[in-house]
């Protein structure tokens, strides 16, 4: 059965890859972005089976708005993708506070606005998956990288309480967690905070971070990837993309592990253990 998905984020990297793979399988689309005469190939390509609608994920009311009119014209929703956001980059220190809630606005809240919106029709359904664009960000921290952290790591946290809570109506919940792929991402949706000199050295020995951080994987493959995903009965909570992060969140979590038992002494009688 074809499926009807609603995507945020839908004009450039993983949002426009992965309406494409849904549309050429014969999918229909509820593509959102805040500029929507980027879509307009897609429409010329796919007729009515895409259905371009303007969105700011910021602007809870039209979140809400915009959903119900993706309802209301294709009858129901079964895919949902959380892609909207990007990054901010820049040490805790350089970060502003105008920045930093933009950022946590776009990545964090956006995603949360999208899942309250279309909860209440997965659950009249019975069924639907969403998927929460994560990150290797939002399970790993890097420096020069700790908004963009922060605002992945609460969609872990908040999503992972998601994921429990709808399991009852029958309603799936992904995060995917990329790595670093070929997309606009360290351009087009990447911000820079104000460098501080301080960090000059820091900036120095990280080299080429806009190239670092948009490349690796292709994103077609990922497109591939997520049709695949989305068509298991039993879908996982959690889905790495990309060959590497596999061995170095393996090497995150032994470090976690070790830390916490040489720890555990302190941590008994930090509870009353003495």
């Amino acid at each position: 059965m074809s499926k009807i998905w609603f995507v945020t984020g839908a004009s450039r990297g993983f949002g426009r890859q992965w309406t494409e793979a849904a549309l050429e399988r014969g999918d229909s689309v509820a593509a959102t972005a805040r500029d929507i005469s980027a879509l307009d190939a897609l429409v010329e390509q796919h007729g009515d089976r895409v259905l371009p609608l303007p969105l700011d994920v910021t602007d809870r009311d039209a979140v809400f708005a915009t959903v119900a009119a993706a309802h209301a014209h294709f009858g129901r929703l079964d895919v949902i993708v959380n892609n909207a956001g990007y990054g901010l980059y820049g040490t805790v220190e350089e970060l502003s506070e105008e920045g930093l809630r933009a950022v946590v606005e776009t990545n964090l809240f956006g995603s949360v606005w999208v899942s309250q919106a279309v909860l209440p029709f997965l659950r009249e359904q019975g069924s639907g998956h969403i998927l929460q664009v994560s990150s290797t960000g939002g399970v790993l921290t890097f420096p020069y990288v700790g908004a963009y952290n922060a605002s992945k790591w609460g969609i872990e946290g908040i999503t992972q309480a998601l994921a429990a809570e709808v399991a009852p109506f029958g309603i799936k919940v992904t995060l995917v967690e990329p790595d670093s792929f070929a997309t606009t991402f360290g351009a087009v949706s990447a911000k820079f905070a104000d460098p501080l000199p301080a960090y000059d050295g820091l900036r120095a020995a990280m080299g080429d971070f806009k190239t670092a951080i948009s490349g690796g994987g292709a994103p077609t493959a990922s497109a591939r990837a997520v049709l695949e995903l989305v068509d298991l009965d039993e879908p996982p909570l959690r889905q790495l993309f990309g060959s590497k992060p596999l061995g170095y969140l393996k090497d995150e979590y032994a470090r976690r592990l070790a830390t916490w038992e040489a720890g555990q002494d302190l941590a008994v009688r930090a509870g009353g253990g003495f």
